[in-house]
C-alpha cells in the first residue's frame, strides 16, 4: 500500500465544525489584537444594523403610502445584489476566510468543504445587516397572510443566494484576485464605485425630488418590472406577488431563485475542486528573457532615465504607486462629471488636475520603502541628486500633461467654452509645475513611513498622520500661493476683457521655472537627508 493511502482523510460532519470553528476564532482573534480595534468593530456592526434597521422602516413605511413602494424594494435588492456580486473582487485580500487556496495542502472533500465554507461564510455581521435589508425590501410590497408566508421562505432564501454568490465570485477568481492583477483591479473597482455613488445622488435627487419637493417613484418601475424577475431579487419579491393574489407567479419566482442557489453551489464547487488539483500557474513558469529596452528608448540617457524607468515601472506594477495615480485622476473625473451633471461645470476645473497629479511628487522616498538604500548608496555628487529627482519629476510630468490635455478637451467639448481651454490649461500646467517644486522639497524635508503590507488603501504607517497631513495640506496651499502671480493674471484678464490666451505659454514657463528651483533646493538637501530619508523608509 502506497504512502499517500495511509492519510487519514477527515468525515464531513468534521470538517464543517472545523470550517465553523475556524471562522469563529479568527474573528475572535481579530478583535483581541487591540481594544480599539474591538471597539471600532463593535460599534461599526452596531451602526450597520441601526443604517439597515431604518432603511427598512423607511421600506415597510412607503408600503400604502406611495405608489410604486415595491419598486424601491426591489431596487434596494438590485443594489445589494450588486453589492454581495462585487465585494470579493475589491475586499478578497482583506477577508482570510474568502480565500480557499489557504486550504489546498490539506486532505479535504468538496463536499464538505463546501457545506463549511458556506456556514462560516453566514457568520458575521454582513449577512445579518444583509437579512435586515432583504426584510425591509419584501415588506415594501407584502400585503395579508400570503405575503408572510411567501417572506418565510423567500427571505432566508435571497440572503442565503447573496452570500452563495459572493463566496461563487470568490472562489471562481481566487488565482487572479491572490495576484497583483487582482490588486490592480481592486483599485479600478474603487474608482468606479466612487462613480457609481456620485450617479446614484444624482438619480436619488431625480427621485425623490428637490428642495422638498414630492416623493415620486415612478421613474423605478419600468427598471424594477425588469429587476424583480431576475433572482435573487425574485425571492423577495415573491411576497407581493403572493399578496397580489398572484401565486402560481410568486411560486416561479422562488423556484427561479432555488435554480439560481443550485448553479451557484454547482459553479462554487468545481471552483473548489480545480483549486484543490490544479497547481498555480505562477509557479510553473520559466523566465522569458525577453529583451525590453526597446519599450523605453525614448527615454533620456543616464541616471535621468534610468530613474524614469524604474518609477513608471513602480507606478504600473506597485499597488500603492497605482491606486495614487489613479485616485487622483479618478477625483477629478469624478468632480468633473457631477459638475457636468448639475450644471457648474466649468474648464477652469482643469485646475484641479493640475493639483492632484502633481501630488504624485510627494513623499517619493518613502513609497520606494527598504529599497531606497540602492538610491541612496548611489547618491555621491549634488550632480546625482539633481538627476535622480530630474527623473522621477520627468517620470510624473510624463503621464500628467497628457491626461491634462484630454481632459481639458473634454471639459471644453461638455461646457462649449473653447476660448477658456488656453487659459484653463495654462493655469493647470502651472500649478503642475508648482506641485512638482513643492513635492520634492516635501519629499527630502518631511518623508513619512509607508505601511508594509499591500493594501492599497494605507497611506502611512501609524504615528504618520501628522507628516501626512502636513505633506498633503502644505503641498495644497503651497499650490495656491506660489500659482497667484499666474491665477492673479488670468483673474485681471476676465475682469478687464483682457487676452487670456498669452497663459497657454506664461502657465507653462512659470510652472518650469518654479519645478527647477524646487528641484534644486530639494536636491541641495537631499545628499545631506540621505540617512534620516532611509530610516523613514525602512522603519515599519
Amino acid at each position: 500500500m502506497s504512502e499517500r493511502s495511509t492519510v487519514a482523510v477527515p468525515d464531513g460532519r468534521t470538517v464543517v465544525r472545523a470550517l465553523v470553528a475556524l471562522k469563529l476564532r479568527l474573528l475572535r482573534n481579530g478583535l483581541r489584537r487591540s481594544p480599539g480595534r474591538t471597539a471600532v468593530y463593535v460599534i461599526g456592526g452596531l451602526f450597520g444594523l441601526a443604517f439597515a434597521g431604518g432603511i427598512a422602516v423607511a421600506m415597510a413605511a412607503l408600503n400604502g403610502r406611495y405608489a410604486g413602494s415595491a419598486d424601491a424594494g426591489v431596487m434596494l435588492l438590485g443594489t445589494l445584489t450588486l453589492g454581495w456580486a462585487a465585494l470579493p473582487l475589491f475586499l478578497f485580500s482583506s477577508d482570510e476566510s474568502a480565500d480557499p487556496t489557504r486550504l489546498t495542502m490539506l486532505p479535504l472533500r468538496p463536499g464538505p468543504l463546501l457545506r463549511g465554507s458556506l456556514l462560516a461564510a453566514l457568520i458575521g455581521p454582513g449577512p445579518l445587516i444583509s437579512l435586515v435589508l432583504v426584510t425591509g425590501a419584501a415588506l415594501s410590497g407584502a400585503a395579508g397572510g400570503a405575503s408572510a408566508a411567501a417572506a418565510v421562505v423567500g427571505v432566508p432564501l435571497a440572503v442565503l443566494c447573496l452570500v452563495t454568490l459572493s463566496r461563487a465570485v470568490a472562489a471562481g477568481n481566487a488565482r487572479m484576485l491572490s495576484s497583483r492583477r487582482g490588486k490592480d483591479f481592486a483599485i479600478f473597482g474603487g474608482l468606479a464605485f466612487a462613480l457609481l455613488v456620485q450617479a446614484a445622488n444624482v438619480g436619488s435627487q431625480s427621485v425623490f425630488g428637490r428642495r422638498g419637493g414630492p416623493i415620486d417613484l415612478s421613474p423605478l418601475k419600468p427598471i424594477a418590472a425588469v429587476l424583480r424577475w431576475i433572482p435573487p431579487i425574485s425571492a423577495a419579491d415573491a411576497t407581493r406577488t403572493a399578496g397580489e393574489g398572484d401565486y402560481g407567479l410568486a411560486l416561479l419566482q422562488l423556484a427561479a431563485a432555488v435554480v439560481l442557489l443550485v448553479l451557484l453551489l454547482r459553479w462554487w464547487r468545481s471552483s473548489l475542486t480545480e483549486l484543490m488539483v490544479t497547481a498555480d500557474s505562477s509557479t510553473l513558469e520559466v523566465a522569458r528573457g525577453v529583451e525590453r529596452s526597446r519599450e523605453w528608448r525614448f527615454l533620456p540617457g543616464g541616471r535621468v532615465g534610468a530613474v524614469m524607468q524604474r518609477h513608471l515601472r513602480y507606478a504600473w506594477r506597485e499597488p500603492r504607486a497605482k491606486a495614487a495615480v489613479f485616485t487622483s485622476i479618478g477625483m477629478t473625473l469624478v468632480i468633473c462629471v457631477l459638475s457636468m451633471v448639475q450644471g457648474w461645470s466649468s474648464v477652469y476645473l482643469l485646475a484641479m488636475t493640475g493639483t492632484f497629479l502633481g501630488l504624485q511628487m510627494l513623499n517619493l522616498f518613502g513609497m520606494d520603502g527598504s529599497a531606497f538604500w540602492m538610491v541612496a548608496a548611489t547618491l555621491r555628487t549634488p550632480a546625482d541628486a539633481r538627476d535622480e529627482l530630474r527623473g522621477r519629476a520627468y517620470a510624473v510630468l510624463s503621464y500628467a500633461v497628457p491626461v491634462s490635455v484630454v481632459l481639458g478637451l473634454v471639459l471644453a467639448v461638455a461646457t462649449g467654452d473653447w476660448a477658456g481651454l488656453p487659459s484653463a490649461l495654462g493655469l493647470a500646467l502651472a500649478m503642475l509645475g508648482c506641485g512638482v517644486a513643492l513635492g520634492s522639497v516635501f519629499s527630502v524635508l518631511a518623508p513619512y513611513t509607508m505601511p508594509a503590507d499591500s493594501n492599497p488603501m494605507r497611506n502611512a504607517a501609524p504615528g504618520q498622520g501628522g507628516l501626512v497631513m502636513l505633506n498633503q495640506f502644505g503641498s495644497m496651499i503651497g499650490v495656491a500661493v506660489l500659482t497667484l502671480p499666474v491665477g492673479g493674471y488670468l483673474l485681471w484678464a476676465l475682469t478687464s476683457d483682457g487676452p487670456t490666451w498669452p497663459l497657454l505659454l506664461l502657465g507653462p514657463l512659470y510652472g518650469g521655472l518654479i519645478a527647477t528651483l524646487g528641484i534644486r533646493l530639494a536636491a541641495a538637501r537631499l545628499l545631506e537627508r540621505a540617512p534620516e530619508i532611509l530610516a523613514k523608509a525602512i522603519e515599519r
